[in-house]
């Protein structure tokens, strides 16, 4: 038996969070032991982190739950829907506490006030609104971004709001004059994500062009920019004394200095694109989910460099090797928290009906429908029952979560785990609400292998062919030639290897061309009729890019009047125009009757079925 072995990182846990899709996930800030889940099954889920079973189930949506947000002391809990209605329900009260609406497509983004009553939220349709949670209405309604808001934050000091959005900018808002303060701009792609540092004038945001940047809150400029992400940023936090940034980037965990910027530890952690991060007992607490499972993952935060710190047991000799640098609070000024609730946000003039209206009967309908369901009565009572007697959060009584021994048999049995490769499914046992896989105790070795082995031969078949048309493409790639590359893909008439080559290409929104939309926009139109997820996912992602580069440039080129005299590359870029005019006038039917799906692929319809309004 070999000598056990404390890792950095480690798989924590797995479980079946719903009966459908996950949408949503998110963490409690306060404990780092309390995890929301939100479905596709409407409802939304709690849990203990490291305990398998539900807590509470919180149902009243009739549509998918896109977003969910617990306040610091983790008393009340906040979801949005696909239909662009908000609830929010007393976690200790079991009971829904409002429902707010106002909001006319998905809700992207929420979060609470650090200290008020208050509820931020951002939407689709593109506007950010504040509600005031006690008188049950909208306080402000904040517009400026011109596509979906994907992330808010309010400030340590509740005096200021951050948004994030897919139109590639970052807007700073002030609560108290109602109006926004700055806009940042340099990402050259959607903002996921948006942090305040917790002690100083700083804000870091994280963006699909796969850098962080670093912004100064008092000048208004930005201070660095970390740049050669792995991919998308998606999940990013500072650490509690601000001497670091986290990124969670995809299978490992970035720690970041921006002053000047630099990388100091990289930490190898499987847990793929990870959705939500936090801190507790010096461990980094990650999640992440696919379909209707949720895994949460542990970094142990004694054995990382941040700033210079010592690694008491270094797991890698090739990490870089930081010097300790002073942080910036002897540079930026330090937030002012308030012992009280902060003065009250300017009321808007209310402009529709909708808004102006008091509470109606329909909305009290909607109250009396949501529901909690305890599921776990003995966590329930251990988590939520102790209102005044004690502080629940944070729990300083709480342990650190254990690290796995990692032994011989420990890699034996991550090595025997089946794989699942591109689109080709290995045979799977009858499910029901939870995935049961046969105990290895229960197996003998033939019938394990035997398992294993369905579907090995077609599958070896498929990616020995895709990999020959690969190196085809390939070959004219070198050349440096795209249109005649992506061309060689189509001509092969092969689905998977053309996906490939689109999610090289929409990496790097510069290598489009209007004659490359010609070629590609026929194929989209089959990749978002494909059974397979992850074709109609990159069709999406392909076709927002073509409608938010050439739409415009289309539109105008098609209502220009006609030119005096011969221009042959005028007429060109015409026909060019008119026929991706009409092979998008095609797709948009086929959004539109896809429009009204669930889940993620419903979302990104109705967002594509915006972006096409023009055509109409």
């Amino acid at each position: 038996m070999a000598t056990p072995v404390t890792k950095t990182a480690w798989k924590l846990q797995e479980i079946v969070a719903h009966a459908s899709n996950v949408s949503s996930l998110v963490l409690g800030k306060g404990s780092g032991r309390l995890l929301a889940t939100g479905g596709d099954d409407c409802r939304v889920n709690l849990w203990s982190v490291n305990k398998p079973n539900c807590i509470m189930s919180l149902t009243g949506h009739t549509s998918p739950v896109e977003s969910v947000r617990l306040n610091t002391p983790e008393e009340l809990i906040v979801a949005g829907s696909q239909s662009g209605s908000i609830r929010v329900w007393d976690l200790e009260a079991a009971k829904i506490l409002r429902t707010l609406m106002g909001h006319k497509a998905n809700i992207c983004s929420l979060d609470f006030h650090p200290y008020g009553e208050f509820v931020a939220s951002g939407s689709q349709d593109t506007n950010i609104k504040l509600w005031d949670i006690r008188r049950k209405g909208c306080v402000f309604r904040y517009k400026g971004h011109t596509q979906a808001v994907r992330c808010l934050r309010f400030s340590p000091d509740g005096k200021w709001l951050a948004s994030a959005a897919d139109d590639h900018s970052v807007k700073l808002w002030d609560l108290t004059a109602g109006k926004m303060m700055s806009e940042f701009l340099g990402h050259t792609g959607p903002v996921n994500v948006v942090e305040f540092h917790p002690n100083e004038y700083l804000l870091a945001s994280g963006s699909s062009d796969r850098t962080i940047r670093f912004w100064d809150l008092e000048k208004f400029q930005v201070v660095s920019c970390i740049e050669g992400e792995p991919g998308p940023v998606r999940s990013i936090l500072f650490n509690p004394d601000g001497c670091c940034l986290y990124s969670g980037c995809q299978d490992s965990l970035r720690v970041y200095g921006w002053e000047p910027e630099r990388c100091f530890d990289v930490v190898s952690v499987n847990w793929g694109k990870v959705a939500d991060l936090t801190t507790c007992n010096n461990q980094l607490i990650g999640v992440s989910f696919a379909q209707s499972n949720v895994s949460s993952y542990v970094v142990d935060l004694n054995r990382v460099t941040r700033s210079g710190t010592v690694v008491h047991d270094p797991v890698q000799d090739s990490r870089p090797v930081a010097q300790p640098t002073p942080t910036g609070s002897s540079i930026r000024r330090g937030y002012e928290r308030p012992a009280t609730a902060c003065s009250k946000p300017q009321r808007v003039k209310h402009n529709s009906e909708s808004e102006r209206r008091s509470p109606s009967s329909e909305d009290d309908r909607d109250e009396r429908e949501s529901r909690a369901e305890i599921q776990n009565a003995e966590d329930y009572k251990e988590i939520f029952q102790p209102k005044n007697s004690i502080s629940r959060t944070p729990p300083q009584r709480t342990e650190p979560f254990p690290a796995p021994p990692e032994d011989d048999m420990a890699i034996a049995k991550e090595a025997s785990k089946p794989s699942q490769a591109m689109d080709i499914q290995l045979p799977m046992p009858n499910r029901g609400n939870a995935v049961k896989m046969p105990n290895q105790s229960e197996m003998v070795d033939e019938d394990a292998m035997s398992q294993i082995r369905k579907g090995h031969d077609t599958m070896c078949v498929v990616l020995t062919s895709r990999h020959k048309n690969l190196d085809t493409v390939r070959a004219v790639w070198t050349t440096g030639d795209i249109k005649t590359s992506v061309d060689s893909a189509v001509a092969i008439n092969d689905l998977s290897v053309v996906v490939d080559l689109l999610n090289i290409v929409n990496q790097k929104a510069s290598l489009w061309k209007l004659d490359l939309c010609t070629t590609v926009l026929p194929q989209i139109e089959k990749l978002l009729q494909s059974k397979y997820e992850s074709y109609v996912q990159t069709g999406c992602t392909s076709l927002k890019l073509i409608l938010q580069r050439f739409l415009p440039l289309i539109t105008d080129i098609l209502a220009a009047p006609p030119s005096v005299g011969v221009d042959i590359s005028r007429e060109e870029r015409l026909h060019k125009c008119r026929l991706c005019h009409k092979q998008l006038k095609t797709i948009s039917h086929l959004i539109k009757n896809k429009s009204g799906l669930s889940g993620r692929h419903g979302s990104a319809f109705r967002e594509l079925q915006l972006l096409m309004a023009p055509l109409d």
